[in-house]
């Protein structure tokens, strides 16, 4: 009865977090220009099938040492569980997996070529990905007892700030500084060009689906139906008020600061949710919605970063806020649950970033080298639908 209730309550989560692919997709169909909104949508989900494929037959076994070459018999008592759990724990964890193109793509589009980007999914998803996974969540080459040893504790992160977002976001940077700004958007005089969303609606829908579905990414990451935990529900929660709140008054009443500082403060509270007191909590991603306000602005206008959705500091800078977060507010002075230290949330945290950076300008840059990355100019001013897809999103208009 009880490996039933944990392979429905995992599959229950999987279905949830498999649902916020669809808050991305509406996410960046609401920012990025019409011309373009097919593109995102499709990329958004064929991203997920190829990260199903790289993930099943590659990068799970990387992280986890666990392959499904096996009889049906076998599957079903595959690492000692019964009920087939952990092909239902591949599902779950194939859908973080998949979240980091996802979230690159935010990053990416508009000027991305379709098949270049399909192989660097197949790559960071197959390879790249899993080993810090497996560094973090499997103990893989001996990096927690290292830090245990050094630091008095393992590297924390419940949900994966660091192993999904921060990972996503700083693969993210290497990615957009190769393809480089959009057309138009910065003048050589010195001018930042605004291209306004195509859709706050959609945008809108998008940080909702988000929202709702990383109740199930958080909550859920538990694993199993007797370990769930109320605490990682509140902190989730008042992390997301926080980040939205705080990104309202910082930025204006600007509705894509309000949406997407709502998740900010998510992609914070990931790593400690099961382990910081809720108002550490609500300061965390508090915290969040002001560094993603403040780190857009920077990586936008002063740095001449042209990441579309701003996934580098929501998702990258917000995630490693949030690793090290752990290592504060997680500890008993601070009302937390303790268990964790400071060095070892700050040492872990830079591996990730440290290795999403490398990763995230190796891989794209050996790409741009071999087979080139980047729409051509015509192309990308037609638009990805139209160039890529032969469709417009909106073809009655079109033919009107």
């Amino acid at each position: 009865m009880n490996a039933g209730m944990d392979v429905f309550f995992l599959t229950m989560g999987a279905a949830m977090v498999l649902a916020m692919h669809a808050g991305f997709a509406f996410l960046e169909a609401g920012t990025v220009r019409r011309k373009n909104q097919v593109n995102a949508m499709v990329r958004v989900l064929t991203d997920f099938g190829f990260s199903t494929i790289a993930y099943f037959f590659i990068g799970y076994g990387i992280a986890y040492g666990t392959y499904f070459f096996a009889p049906v018999p076998e599957l079903m008592q595959l690492g000692g569980k019964s009920n087939a759990y952990e092909l239902v724990h591949f599902f779950f964890l194939l859908t973080f997996a998949a979240a980091v193109p996802a979230i690159i793509s935010g990053g990416i589009t508009e000027r991305i070529r379709f098949w270049p980007n399909v192989l660097a999914t197949v790559v960071l998803v197959s390879l790249v990905y899993p080993f810090y996974e497996g560094l973090i969540w499997n103990g893989n080459h001996g990096f927690q007892t290292w830090l245990n040893s050094m630091f008095g504790a393992k590297f924390h992160d419940f949900a994966g700030s660091v192993v999904v977002h921060a990972m996503g976001g700083f693969l993210a940077l290497g990615a957009v500084i190769m393809l480089g700004a959009r057309r138009g958007r910065y003048s050589k005089d010195g001018r930042v060009n605004a291209i306004l969303p195509s859709n706050i609606p959609y945008l809108a829908l998008g940080s909702w689906i988000l929202c709702v579905g990383w109740f199930g990414f958080n909550v859920m990451s538990a694993g199993v139906a007797g370990a769930v935990s109320g605490l990682v529900a509140i902190n989730s929660l008042l992390a997301m008020v926080g980040g939205m709140l705080t990104a309202l008054v910082v930025g204006k009443n600007d509705p894509g600061f309000v949406h997407n500082g709502a998740l900010a403060g998510l992609v914070a509270i990931c790593a400690g949710s099961d382990i910081v007191h809720p108002i550490g909590a609500l300061a965390i991603g508090g915290a969040a919605g002001v560094i993603f306000v403040f780190g857009f602005e920077i990586i936008q206008n002063r740095l001449r970063i042209d990441d579309v959705l701003g996934v580098i500091p929501l998702h990258g800078v917000c995630g490693a806020w949030g690793g090290i977060a752990a290592g504060i507010f997680g500890s008993t002075a601070m009302g937390g649950a303790g268990g964790v230290t400071f060095m070892t949330q700050l040492v872990g945290t830079l591996t990730g970033v440290g290795l999403a950076v490398i990763s995230g300008f190796a891989v794209y840059g050996a790409i741009r080298a071999i087979l080139g990355l980047r729409l051509s100019e015509e192309d990308e001013y037609q638009g990805a639908d139209l160039a890529v897809h032969q469709v417009a999103a909106y073809p009655e208009e079109d033919m009107a």
